[in-house]
């Protein structure tokens, strides 16, 4: 995993899938990648699934005003959101919820390599958290 910090764009996988955001004008690729989290959850979830997934929770999030870190990192989400004033509905949000769940359930190989990792699993899962808080409003 290509990650140097807690945060949802603190890795590469997350990074790559916000560039991927700047050819769409809609929440397409936001719904698709909450919608394979939550379909994938049910045996194994990938942890390069759940990373973009944690992506599209951000984008929801920051769509409400609800900005997480700003960075260079969220430099493209930042300025898809600003140029893509759009308001999610209830049903995105409920999916983005299930991701987050799904993220952090049992069958998340993300989850598990915090765990095994250098200790910061804490302050991973505290970030996911603050994200989920961030969608819901």
């Amino acid at each position: 995993m290509g990650a140097w910090g807690v945060d949802t764009f603190d890795n590469d996988t997350a990074c790559d899938w916000a560039a991927s955001l700047e050819d769409y004008e809609d929440l397409s690729l936001v719904t698709s990648a909450l919608q394979t989290a939550i379909d994938e959850s049910e045996d194994y979830l990938n942890a390069d699934v759940a990373s973009a997934a944690l992506a599209a929770c951000e984008v929801i999030a920051r769509l409400h005003g609800r900005f997480g870190a700003r960075n260079s990192y969220t430099e493209s989400v930042d300025e898809w959101v600003r140029a893509h004033p759009l308001v999610p509905d209830d049903s995105i949000v409920a999916l983005a919820l299930e991701a987050i769940d799904a993220v952090l359930g049992k069958h998340s190989e993300l989850r598990q390599l915090w765990e095994e990792g250098d200790g910061n699993a804490a302050a991973w899962k505290q970030s996911v958290e603050s994200l989920r808080r961030r969608v819901s409003g």
